[in-house]
């Protein structure tokens, strides 16, 4: 009889020895958790090059107590698929702890159909690399969480603010309820936030310049205005504590962004 993936995955969890177990227990408790960040271009580090283009993992750690550091791994135009294929989750799995944590946004590269290196299927492919992350984190103590991409910048002539995902936002969900996963839903929280600002109050937020009209990407307000987000939702699905996160409500200097030089 052949074992299915999740057998396979709590037979591997559960042949730990329970000392070396216990001991990775005590450390996780004894040192600083990190937030590994997993995704695409909306969240990656953004350097000297690309100013003002921000990603909102770039501005996450202001609203994160220094004893929860962030370590983002996002990286421009990935999806679940290519971020796999090209060894970035293995590098983060050789790298998490117990007790750490593994943020996964996924779907702006998912979507581009004619691209087979990225391009996955919602029900399908889409959630079969997302639960590799699942389960990667998992088998090393670390606990996975889901997060909805975030919205572009699109409104109807009715001045709606317009979805952008197709079924990739469904498909998360379901998987996150399928596999008990924390599920944080930036694409409706984003959306919502779009909506509110207007068709005119979103070019502030966005990557517009005066030579360009970039309505996937995000200038440092925009960031700074998703990273709240994000570090809201950690504190209100309990990922995070009250102790963990800061300056919530605060006005965060756009001064406090910098876009270091790119290393070779």
């Amino acid at each position: 009889m052949s074992l299915t993936r999740r057998q396979v995955t709590v037979a591997a969890v559960a042949a730990v020895p329970l000392a070396l177990a216990g001991a990775g227990t005590a450390q996780a408790a004894q040192r600083h958790r990190t937030l590994y960040i997993a995704g695409d271009s909306t969240a990656a580090q953004k350097y000297a090059d690309a100013a003002p283009e921000t990603g909102w993992g770039m501005a996450l750690p202001f609203f994160l107590h220094k004893d929860r550091p962030v370590s983002n791994h996002a990286v421009n135009g990935r999806s679940s698929k290519s971020f796999v294929d090209e060894g970035r989750l293995e590098v983060i799995l050789r790298a998490i702890r117990p007790g750490d944590f593994l943020l996964i946004q996924f779907a702006h590269n998912d979507e581009k159909a004619a691209d087979p290196a990225r391009y996955t299927e919602p029900w399908t492919t889409y959630q079969d690399y997302l639960r590799l992350y699942i389960d990667g984190a998992r088998a090393r103590g670390a606990r996975p969480v889901l997060a909805t991409a975030v919205e572009r910048r699109k409104f109807d002539a009715g001045g709606n603010a317009v979805p952008t995902h197709g079924d990739y936002p469904a498909a998360m969900r379901a998987l996150a309820q399928e596999e008990r996963v924390t599920l944080l839903d930036i694409q409706a929280l984003s959306l919502a936030l779009w909506q509110q600002l207007g068709v005119e109050g979103t070019k502030t937020y966005f990557n517009w310049t005066a030579t360009e009209q970039d309505n996937t990407h995000f200038n440092p307000p925009g960031a700074i205005a998703v990273a709240r987000l994000v570090a809201r939702e950690l504190l209100r699905t309990r990922v995070l504590g009250p102790q963990d996160v800061r300056r919530l409500d605060d006005e965060i200097p756009e001064s406090w962004i910098t876009w270091p030089q790119a290393t070779a």
